[in-house]
C-alpha cells in the first residue's frame, strides 16, 4: 500500500509548484525593477515604451494564457477548475439537486469572501486615488496575490479554512474566482494593459457562476462523485490538510 509521501506527485500538482515559481519570479523581477528604477515599470503600465517593457509584456502574455486555457476542459489541470464542466462530472446515486446544508453554505460563505475582498481593495483603491500608492504598486499588489493564489492551493487558504470550510481545493466554490481577485486592483489603472487582464479575468468568473448556476451538482462532493476522495488522483492534501467536518463526505 503507499503512503502518502510514496505517491507519485501529479500532473495538477506539479503544474501548481511550475506557476508558484514563474509567479514569484514574476513578483519578485517586478519588484526589483521598482526598487530601482520605479518608472520602468509606471511608464509601461500605460504603453510598452522603455527597457522595461519586455517584463510587463511577458507578465501580460503568461497570465493570458493562463486564463484562456481556464475556459476549457482540460486534462493536465486542477479538477478544482475543471469540474464545471461535463467530462468531469459522475453523477451520484443522491441526484443532481444540492443540498439544502451546501446550498446554503455556499451562498453565505460566497457572500462572505466577496464583502472582505471588495473591502480590501475599496481600501487600496482608495489609497491609489488619494497619491499614497501608484500604479506601479498596485501591479505588485496583483502580483503578491498571484503568488498567495498558489500557496493557497499547495498550503494553507484563510479562506478554505476560516470561511469556505471546504475539504479541499477539490470541492472549493470559488476556485475559478482567483484571476478576478488578483486583478481587481489594476481595474484602477485606464490602460489597455491592466483593463485587458481584468476583462479576461472577468470572462473566466462569469463562465464559472453561469455554470454554477446552470449546473450546481458539478461543484458539490455530494452529487459529483469525481470530486470524492476516492476519485482523486491529484493528492494535493500531501502538503495541505484537508478540513473535515460532521457529517462530510472523505471517502
Amino acid at each position: 500500500m503507499k503512503t502518502q509521501n510514496t505517491i507519485p506527485v501529479s500532473t495538477p500538482a506539479k503544474l501548481s509548484f511550475l506557476k508558484l515559481a514563474i509567479r514569484s519570479l514574476l513578483f519578485a523581477a517586478v519588484l526589483t525593477v521598482f526598487l530601482t528604477d520605479k518608472r520602468l515599470v509606471l511608464d509601461n503600465v500605460y504603453t510598452f515604451q522603455n527597457s522595461g517593457a519586455w517584463l510587463l509584456a511577458g507578465i501580460w502574455l503568461f497570465f493570458v494564457v493562463e486564463m484562456a486555457a481556464r475556459l476549457f476542459p482540460l486534462k493536465f489541470e486542477s479538477i478544482g477548475s475543471q469540474k464545471q464542466f461535463a467530462s468531469h462530472f459522475v453523477r451520484r446515486d443522491t441526484g443532481t439537486s444540492l443540498p439544502a446544508d451546501v446550498k446554503k453554505n455556499h451562498r453565505k460563505s460566497v457572500i462572505l469572501v466577496a464583502a472582505l475582498w471588495i473591502a480590501l481593495n475599496a481600501g487600496i483603491g482608495a489609497l491609489f486615488f488619494t497619491g499614497i500608492i501608484d500604479e506601479a504598486v498596485l501591479l505588485i499588489i496583483s502580483l503578491f496575490f498571484a503568488v498567495c493564489d498558489i500557496v493557497c492551493i499547495l498550503f494553507y487558504c484563510p479562506f478554505q479554512s476560516l470561511i469556505m470550510k471546504n475539504r479541499c481545493c477539490t470541492t472549493c466554490r470559488i476556485f475559478n474566482w482567483d484571476f478576478l481577485m488578483m486583478f481587481i486592483p489594476l481595474v484602477f489603472i485606464r490602460s489597455w494593459f491592466t483593463l485587458s487582464l481584468v476583462a479576461l479575468a472577468l470572462t473566466v468568473f462569469i463562465q464559472w457562476e453561469i455554470q454554477y448556476f446552470r449546473h450546481p451538482a458539478r461543484f458539490c462532493e455530494e452529487t459529483n462523485g469525481r470530486l470524492a476522495c476516492a476519485a482523486c488522483t491529484e493528492n494535493l492534501c500531501r502538503w495541505k490538510k484537508t478540513v473535515s467536518l460532521p457529517g462530510r463526505l472523505n471517502k
